[in-house]
């Protein structure tokens, strides 16, 4: 069975304009990272929130480790995302008055894990992303690449099933965008799930084990 899998997802906003997604299949095995690039407007982000249960299909469904995500009603969607999804976004999301431990503790909290083991967990991540020395700062005492790497911390720190990274390397330099890449490969590979990465960066979308063109109606395999 696939970890993630989307049978016939259609997703439209207006009844006299064509279907943002239409008719779309595709699964992801465990230990995948794919990439999905895209010309702007096609659907890359709503396919992003339809998956995460942020947005609803209307027509279609949506699995997740054998639970159809389309049937579950809202607060059952969100216990859902709290603990077998990670999110990564471009414009981090990371909360201003909490420190860099604290965000990326944040979902530890959420799901109960005690103080001990929660910040053994807090201080390994921030050594993976190569802030061990940070988590006391403020976010506004970082630079945007520290704090995109905050909040690829935050998001892996309970070890996803499903990690969904949004456009994450478009604000950062050259080695600082390689280096997030590293650890969102890395990770996802270490803990046995899966990855969907949307880009515009071909350079960031040769890190995938497999890389598609997305065009609202069919992923299509992107050549070499």
């Amino acid at each position: 069975m696939a970890l993630l899998a989307l049978q016939r997802v259609t997703r439209s906003y207006r009844a006299d304009r064509p279907a943002v997604i239409e008719d779309l299949s595709f699964c992801l095995e465990a230990g995948e990272y794919v990439a999905i690039m895209g010309e702007s407007g096609v659907g890359k982000s709503t396919l992003l929130n339809l998956i995460a249960g942020l947005d609803r299909a209307d027509a279609g469904t949506i699995t997740l480790d054998g639970t159809e995500l389309t049937s579950l009603d809202d607060d059952a969607m969100t216990l859902v995302r709290r603990r077998s999804m990670g999110f990564v976004f471009q414009a981090f999301h990371v909360l201003p008055y909490l420190t860099a431990a604290a965000n990326v503790a944040l979902p530890l909290e959420l799901l109960g894990w005690p103080e001990d083991r929660r910040a053994a967990r807090v201080a390994a991540m921030l050594g993976e992303v190569g802030l061990a020395a940070a988590g006391e700062r403020l976010p506004r005492e970082l630079s945007g690449g520290e704090l995109q790497r905050v909040a690829l911390a935050r998001a892996l720190a309970h070890a996803p099933r499903l990690l969904l990274a949004d456009e994450p390397t478009g604000n950062l330099d050259p080695r600082t965008a390689a280096q997030v890449l590293e650890v969102l490969r890395t990770q996802v590979k270490a803990h046995g799930g899966a990855g969907i990465l949307i880009t515009h960066s071909q350079t960031a979308a040769a890190t995938a084990d497999r890389s598609f063109v997305f065009d609202g109606r069919a992923l299509t395999p992107r050549l070499p």
